[in-house]
C-alpha cells in the first residue's frame, strides 16, 4: 500500500477511536489514528459506573491502557489535527494542521465534544474526582452530599433540578448571571434550591478528592462537599463531518445508522459523543466496536 494511504484512518483517540483502533487491529488491517490530544476524557480525572473499575477509573488511564494495546496490534498513531477532509470516488483524502495529507478506503470520525468551562482556578485537578459532569455517571456519587452546582442559566438550573434525584442539598451558582424563565425559578425555589447570581473565581479544595466549596469574584466564600457543572454551550467537533456532507443534527451532533454507526456519506463511519447519543464512555466504546466491525465488512468487499 502506498504511503501514507491507509485502509482506515481514525481521527481521535478517545474512548470510542481507541476502541475502534483495538477492533481493527485485531482485523490486521492497516490503520492510522490521528490525534490532536484535546480530548474531553483527558479532563475526567475519574469515571465510576464502569464494568470492572468499582473504584474509579481515569479517562487519562483509558486512553494510555487503550494506546498501548492497540499499538501491540500493529496501529500506527500521529499527534496531528486534520483540518479538511475531501472524498473523491472510493478515496478520503485528509489534511493535517502540520501540512501532510493522508489517504484512506474509510474513514471513522471520533472527534467528540468539548465541554465550556470558564477559566476557574483549581477545577480542572478535580473534575471527576469531587466535581462532575454527568448525573448519569456521577449523580450516584453526591447522594445526601451538598451540591454546589457550578453553572449558567437555565442549563445549570435543569441540572440541579435533576439532581434533587440524589441529594435535596444545592446551591446553583449562576456564574453568568443568566436570567431565569419564571418556571424554573418557582421549581428551584420548590426543591429549596438557593440561587447565587456571582461569578466563580476559584475552586476550594485541600486536594483533587478533598472540595470544600468555591471562592465568588465578590471575595465570598461558598462551602459545599461536592461540585457539579453545567454551563451549557458545549463544542461539538463536527467540523470534518460536516466538510464530507455528513447529515448533523441542529445541535451539530452526526447522525449514523443505528446498527453499523455509517453515516449517510458511505464509507465515512462516526462514533463517541460527536454522534448523537447521551455521552456515556461505555456507549462510546460499544460504538467504537461496532462501526469498526462494520469498516471491516465493507473492507473486506473492497469497499
Amino acid at each position: 500500500m502506498a504511503k501514507n494511504m491507509y485502509e482506515c484512518i481514525i481521527v481521535g483517540a478517545g474512548i470510542a477511536g481507541l476502541q475502534a483502533a483495538i477492533q481493527l487491529g485485531r482485523y490486521m488491517h492497516n490503520v492510522l489514528v490521528i490525534d490532536s490530544h484535546n480530548g474531553r476524557s483527558n479532563l475526567c480525572r475519574g469515571y465510576h459506573n464502569i464494568l470492572g473499575w468499582p473504584n474509579g477509573v481515569s479517562g487519562q488511564t483509558l486512553r494510555e491502557l487503550g494506546q498501548k494495546q492497540a499499538k501491540s496490534l500493529g496501529i500506527e498513531f500521529i499527534n496531528d489535527l486534520v483540518i479538511e477532509a475531501e472524498k473523491h470516488d472510493k478515496e478520503i483524502l485528509l489534511r493535517t494542521k502540520q501540512g501532510t495529507e493522508y489517504k484512506t478506503k474509510t474513514l471513522l470520525i471520533s472527534t467528540g465534544i468539548k465541554d465550556r468551562i470558564p477559566t476557574i482556578k483549581d477545577i480542572e485537578p478535580c473534575l471527576g474526582i469531587s466535581i462532575y459532569v454527568c448525573p448519569d455517571c456521577d449523580g450516584y456519587e453526591v447522594r445526601d452530599k451538598h451540591v454546589l452546582l457550578l453553572g449558567s442559566g437555565s442549563t445549570g438550573a435543569n441540572l440541579a433540578l435533576t439532581l434533587t434525584y440524589w441529594t435535596n442539598r444545592i446551591t446553583f451558582i449562576n456564574h453568568d448571571s443568566k436570567e431565569l424563565e419564571l418556571d424554573i425559578k418557582d421549581k428551584l425555589k420548590q426543591n429549596n434550591i438557593t440561587i447565587i447570581n456571582e461569578q466563580i473565581e476559584a475552586v476550594i479544595a485541600e486536594n483533587e478528592s478533598s472540595f470544600k466549596g468555591v471562592k465568588l469574584n465578590n471575595g465570598q466564600t461558598v462551602s459545599g462537599d461536592r461540585g457539579f457543572i453545567g454551563f451549557g454551550g458545549n463544542l461539538v467537533h463536527s467540523e470534518l463531518a460536516k466538510q464530507l456532507g455528513v447529515e448533523l443534527l441542529e445541535n451539530k451532533h452526526v447522525l449514523v445508522d443505528p446498527r453499523t454507526k455509517e453515516t449517510n456519506i458511505t464509507n465515512v463511519w462516526a462514533a463517541g459523543d460527536v454522534v448523537a447519543h447521551s455521552e456515556q464512555v461505555t456507549i462510546a466504546m460499544a460504538d467504537g466496536c461496532q462501526a469498526a466491525i462494520w469498516i471491516h465488512k465493507r473492507l473486506l468487499k473492497g469497499t
